[in-house]
């Protein structure tokens, strides 16, 4: 939560004082009661506090520019003390802030490191603070992954402040493409964008027979084999073996509930 005594606007890019440091950062809006009750933290953790020191300036826009110059020597120089100390990881990416207080450096690997000898090397090289932080595939994209398949900036770095998982059931539920390299993102995950529409599917598809259902229409009877949820209609199997699209508005009552399965094809 920042606070400051002159008024700031939605974007204005200003320089804060956090528990990281002096950094960047961008206003979003005022720190209501309101707003602070939505800010993403981790378990029961409180959001982090800060105060906006100043508005960015020139000069502040000039170190910064610097700054972001140095990290790749900066990921050059870590690289060089990781295989000296001959450790699984794999360095992502050197993070310095405004104020020169710390420099981060973000690590994927598979399981608990001891970097303890490596963060007093690379502190030597950046006579500076160093914080060692373990990302997973999905924080790699965020921080290195530029555009997605649909053109626009990733999901990820854009705008998604949190996460969550994302399961093949809701490519399923949405009749998209089974193939993994079309539905996963640039970090080899399942695309985020899955998730995003996948509870407005759930919902219409609570409202169609499940699949398996035995149903009474004003043609007869017929059995469900398949929905399309956006559409309303369903693929039936009827009494005399023809499969036809109605629908859902001709079914008059389900006689028997399926499991929602689709049925297994025979083996020829």
């Amino acid at each position: 939560m920042m606070s400051a005594a002159e008024p700031f606007r939605y974007g204005d890019e200003v320089v804060v004082r956090t528990d990281r440091g002096t950094e960047i950062a961008t206003v979003l809006c005022e720190a209501t009661d309101e707003a602070v009750e939505k800010v993403p933290t981790k378990g029961n953790a409180e959001p982090v506090h800060g105060k906006i020191i100043r508005r960015l300036d020139v000069t502040d826009r000039g170190d910064w520019s610097q700054m972001s110059e140095m990290t790749r020597k900066d990921l050059d120089v870590a690289k060089r003390c990781v295989d000296r100390l001959k450790l699984s990881m794999q360095l992502i990416d050197v993070e310095r802030l405004l104020g020169g207080e710390r420099v981060i450096v973000y690590f994927i690997a598979d399981g608990r490191v001891d970097f303890r000898e490596l963060v007093k090397l690379i502190g030597r090289e950046f006579q500076t603070r160093i914080e060692m932080r373990q990302i997973g595939i999905r924080d790699e994209a965020k921080l290195l992954a530029d555009y997605g398949d649909c053109g626009q900036k990733v999901c990820c770095s854009r705008f998604l402040s949190k996460m969550p998982p994302v399961s093949m059931k809701m490519a399923k539920v949405q009749r998209a493409s089974l193939d993994p390299a079309k539905i996963s993102g640039r970090c080899g995950r399942l695309k985020c964008c899955l998730r995003y529409e996948f509870e407005t599917y759930e919902e219409m598809a609570e409202e169609l027979p499940p699949i398996g259902s035995e149903i009474l229409t004003r043609d007869g009877s017929a059995k469900v084999l398949a929905q399309d949820i956006l559409a309303g209609q369903l693929v039936v199997k009827t009494d005399d073996h023809r499969r036809v699209m109605i629908p859902a508005g001709d079914v008059v009552s389900v006689t028997k509930r399926g499991s929602g399965d689709p049925p297994k094809q025979r083996k020829r």
